[in-house]
This record gives C-alpha cells, sequence and structure tokens, in this order.
C-alpha cells in the first residue's frame, strides 16, 4: 500500500538527489553526461510521482479509493501537455 506520505517522501528524495547532482556537477566530480542521463530519469520519476499523487487527490476528492491510483509510465507522463 502506497500512501500520500510515501509518495511525498519519494519526492523529496528526488529532489535532494536532483540538487546533489547539480552540485557535484558545479564542483567537476560529476561528468556532464552522467549528470544529464541521471537527471533526466530524475525529472522523469518526479512526474511519475506528481502524476501519481494528483491521481489519489483526485479519486480522494471524488470519494472514491485512492488506492485505485497508480503510476503511469514515464513516456505517458512525459508527454502531457498541461
Amino acid at each position: 500500500m502506497t500512501t500520500d506520505v510515501d509518495v511525498l517522501a519519494r519526492i523529496e528524495a528526488l529532489v535532494e538527489e536532483e540538487h546533489q547532482l547539480r552540485a557535484r556537477r558545479e564542483s567537476d566530480q560529476l561528468s556532464a553526461d552522467a549528470e544529464h542521463q541521471r537527471l533526466q530519469a530524475v525529472e522523469i520519476e518526479l512526474d511519475r510521482c506528481w502524476d501519481l499523487l494528483r491521481q489519489r487527490r483526485a479519486l480522494r476528492d471524488s470519494g472514491q479509493d485512492p488506492e485505485q491510483a497508480s503510476p503511469r509510465p514515464g513516456e505517458q507522463v512525459e508527454g502531457y501537455l498541461g
């Protein structure tokens, strides 16, 4: 069972990783290519987490079970147009 708190904790961890990657790159401890690849993966995972949280909240707000929400593929959430 995933809770909103679990999803928010994952988001916080990913944001922290993103900041660490950028700091390591600025201090030349990480190559630009390595940073770019990992940052892309982190950004996609962040989008997936935010999407899951929005799904859970929408289900709850409409009187449905938030446990029915499920993570969507990165390709799907990355394709949203706003």
